[in-house]
């Protein structure tokens, strides 16, 4: 996808996020569907995890941030069922475009989780579109991170306080190959 079709979509994306973060929440029941049919999602995933009271399945959409042969999910809106559930299942199947896979979660602390947000975002190239929609700023933040009231230039105490709000998983694969679900 090129860097003005990226910009573009983040730039709609951060303006629903910031403004109408309730419009996100109502259209997940048909963004999941979209998804699981395989249709570019931009960051977005499917996330299924077994239900810690039920132990029934859920899926949900969810951001995923790939950095290196690193996998991670950030739960945007605080400790949210899907996150409960991974820390208790401590595993989750992963659906990106039409591959899915099952992966152990292990939730990071704030003081792991904060620094991984910085260096995710530090490489951020500019776009006159989404410092437009998210405001001026020197190097303009992701949308998301906007709503977490972070810039790049914050202090690394500023991404720790965030992770503390926001709870982070890496995802790793099995070295054997074994799917648990």
């Amino acid at each position: 996808m090129s860097h003005s079709v990226r910009s573009l979509v983040l730039a709609i994306f951060a303006t629903v996020f910031l403004h109408a973060p309730w419009l996100i929440r109502l259209m997940n029941p048909m963004f999941k569907p979209y998804l699981a049919l395989g249709l570019p999602g931009g960051p977005n995933v499917l996330l299924t995890v077994r239900g810690r009271t039920s132990g029934r399945l859920r899926t949900v959409p969810v951001a995923f941030l790939g950095l290196g042969d690193r996998m991670f999910v950030q739960a945007s809106y605080g400790d949210v069922n899907w996150a409960r559930n991974i820390r208790v299942a401590s595993e989750a199947i992963l659906k990106k475009g039409r591959a899915s896979e099952t992966l152990t979660a292990v939730e990071l602390t704030p003081e792991v989780a904060g620094p991984i947000l910085r260096d995710a975002l530090a490489p951020f190239q500019f776009s006159g579109l989404v410092r437009r929609v998210v405001g001026p700023v020197e190097r303009p933040p992701v949308g998301v991170l906007r709503y977490f009231r972070l810039r790049v230039d914050d202090t690394l105490a500023d991404y720790v306080a965030e992770a503390r709000r926001h709870p982070m998983f890496e995802l790793h694969r099995d070295p054997a190959g074994n799917q648990h679900f």
